[in-house]
């Protein structure tokens, strides 16, 4: 393959992202640079550079033909750019990467299926469940797909706020499947009382236990801050190691475990930004009888309403309609990519129900297409 000269569109990257968008994160702009983790794209904003580039710049980008891996770096998304007019010619063909396996969708009928990471205490609570043969923990994602959300009073959405809690999710998980949910964070004590319990909780726990915390993902720099929220509140499970100095922490929402300093740990804890915590136990587990998780599914299934699209349209009146800056509404749905990926919690739904069912397994692939688009 000939090397490409792609000096012309990232040269059509800067400008809109300089001229256009009056983006503050240019000082280390380069054909290198990772568009979220250096440039801090998220998702929003990655979304109003390529409708800039092609308004502005006479891109036309079909958005069937890019993945993820296209918007990793400067140079990725030049290249793509730059192959956008000669798919069809060898020497400037560009090879797309393969698809995020997270969407090639396994036979929903095999004895295997793609896992789906949408909501850190969901991901967080089910990790005890996977650890226990012969319990499916899909149908707890029944009420994943409109988890609770908050719009403040200046229209600014956000998955994290005093209104916003977890109680709905702890009671159901406990009645379906019979684990222990306690807290062992109480509001009332100081931070340093309640991370002296999270020592105490993290060294004593059990076989069957499992310590789950709450911290803010921004001041651990070690990990990947997908959205780059500052602040990133986050639920996180930890485990005591052989080296006293040292924890393991394990992310089941991004996948991830690795061992961290617990300084570190600690002080991501010990922020004003983020409080809570509980101790899961499930060596009282047992599988939901079908009663209990139709009675579920009916209190969690939403059919005449979806709050995130109504949340979307209260946010964007109050912007066009002058009661809030136009220019904040970037910031009022920042969140949005936080939020939106709740809703591949309907695989998992329609998983179950299509294996319960028997239902064929080529209507399960559609279904879950409609889901992704």
């Amino acid at each position: 393959m000939t090397t490409r000269d792609l000096s012309k569109p990232i040269d059509a990257i800067y400008r809109v992202l300089h001229q256009t968008m009056a983006h503050p994160h240019l000082e280390g702009f380069s054909p290198a640079s990772r568009l979220n983790e250096d440039l801090y794209l998220d998702s929003v904003l990655l979304l109003q550079l390529i409708v800039q580039l092609e308004l502005q710049e006479g891109y036309d980008i079909p958005d069937s033909r890019f993945t993820k891996e296209d918007f990793s770096t400067v140079s990725g998304l030049a290249a793509f750019l730059e192959g956008l007019n000669g798919r069809s010619d060898g020497e400037n063909n560009v090879q797309l990467p393969e698809p995020d396996p997270v969407y090639e969708h396994m036979d929903v009928h095999g004895d295997e299926y793609i896992d789906i990471k949408v909501h850190c205490f969901v991901s967080c609570v089910c990790d005890s469940l996977k650890r226990c043969p012969g319990i499916d923990h899909r149908p707890f994602f029944f009420s994943v797909w409109d988890a609770d959300f908050a719009v403040t009073d200046e229209a600014v959405m956000t998955y994290h706020a005093p209104s916003v809690n977890h109680d709905f999710f702890r009671q159901w998980f406990q009645r379906l499947y019979g684990i222990g949910i306690t807290p062992w964070y109480e509001p009332g004590r100081s931070k340093e009382e309640n991370l002296n319990i999270l020592c105490r909780q993290v060294e004593q726990c059990g076989e069957h236990e499992a310590v789950m915390v709450m911290l803010d993902m921004y001041h651990l720099p070690e990990r990947e801050n997908k959205f780059n929220q500052n602040p990133f509140p986050h639920y996180v499970l930890v485990e005591k190691t052989d080296d006293p100095a040292v924890w393991r922490m394990r992310d089941p929402d991004y996948r991830w475990e690795g061992a961290l300093p617990k300084v570190r740990i600690l002080q991501a804890v010990n922020k004003p930004t983020v409080s809570g915590g509980w101790l899961l136990d499930r060596s009282t587990v047992s599988p939901p009888p079908p009663e209990l998780i139709r009675e579920y599914f009916n209190i969690a299934f939403k059919s005449r309403e979806n709050p995130l699209a109504d949340a979307c349209r209260k946010i964007f009146r109050a912007h066009v309609d002058g009661s809030q800056p136009l220019t904040h509404l970037n910031f009022a749905l920042r969140e949005l990519p936080v939020i939106s990926v709740r809703k591949y919690a309907y695989e998992h739904g329609f998983a179950f129900f299509w294996r319960e069912l028997v239902l064929p397994d080529r209507e399960f692939e559609h279904w879950c297409d409609e889901i992704e688009g």
